[in-house]
């Protein structure tokens, strides 16, 4: 699905917070596709239809039902009647990680499931309403309210999900880091030691810190990014095949289309 613009467009909807808790915007709107500037954002519908396509995965939209943003994730919204529901957006900063481990332990774990299931029987609206509410008026102890709903809210969302083991998935800091740096640098960035270095660290050592909370090798976690952001633009900007290889740093768009091709099996004006 193609759109009019030539880049995708990245948003930051935080500005100088760390937290921001509102409702969903009431009105039939097909936005464009977009990415979220270092921020998760938790969509809860309780009411709507349509679709939501994150990446290059189309989700129907059956409320109620919850969506989880990571940072840099690329996503746009088509509905087909009034969406009502709540946004919860939140920054890694708006939690001390020395002293609220379990809350960062339990959104971090979240994170891994970007579509949940809600029925009505287990949807937690008292709690949505409360956060609403403190978020709205706020005094002295709304940032310790606010915590403390938002720990509840997303262990409630992540017992509908079957999966209650936060060690097991929880990364550790230098892979989120190692996350985070390709994200930032994917565009020039394409090799393991380029990153090792960023992180004052030998490929040896990002590579076994991948194996281990990855379940891969440094260089296909650049690798499956890469091949994710070429995806990005092939869909949804106007640019050439050509343009795109420029920007992501290939040598050439042949070399660009070698790489293409080896990881989905076609090339990228085929996949477009």
């Amino acid at each position: 699905m193609m759109t009019n613009s030539s880049n995708i467009e990245l948003k930051s909807k935080l500005h100088n917070t760390t937290c921001k808790v509102s409702r969903f915007k009431e009105q039939i709107k097909k936005t464009k596709p977009h990415k979220h500037d270092n921020y998760y954002e938790l969509i809860i519908l309780l009411e709507g239809s349509g679709f939501h396509q994150i990446e290059s995965t189309h989700y129907l939209i059956q409320a109620p039902v919850c969506f989880v943003l990571q940072p840099g994730q690329m996503h746009y919204w088509q509905f087909t009647s009034i969406p009502k529901g709540y946004v919860i957006l939140f920054s890694n900063d708006e939690f001390d990680a020395l002293h609220e481990k379990n809350v960062c332990l339990l959104y971090k774990q979240l994170a891994f499931h970007t579509h949940i299931n809600i029925s009505k029987e287990t949807l937690p609206i008292a709690l949505l309403e409360e956060l609403y509410k403190v978020y709205s008026e706020p005094n002295h102890f709304s940032q310790l309210i606010i915590h403390g709903l938002l720990q509840s809210l997303f262990a409630t969302l992540l017992i509908t999900t079957q999966n209650h083991d936060l060690q097991a998935q929880s990364m550790s800091l230098p892979f989120e880091q190692f996350s985070k740096l390709i994200q930032q640098h994917i565009h020039t960035h394409h090799k393991v030691y380029q990153y090792a270095a960023l992180l004052n660290m030998t490929p040896q050592n990002l590579n076994a810190i991948c194996l281990k909370h990855g379940k891969t090798n440094a260089a296909n976690h650049i690798n499956n990014h890469l091949l994710l952001e070429a995806k990005r633009y092939i869909l949804h900007t106007e640019k050439t095949i050509a343009e795109i290889a420029d920007l992501l740093s290939f040598s050439d768009s042949s070399h660009f289309v070698k790489f293409f091709k080896k990881y989905e099996g076609i090339t990228p004006v085929q996949f477009r």
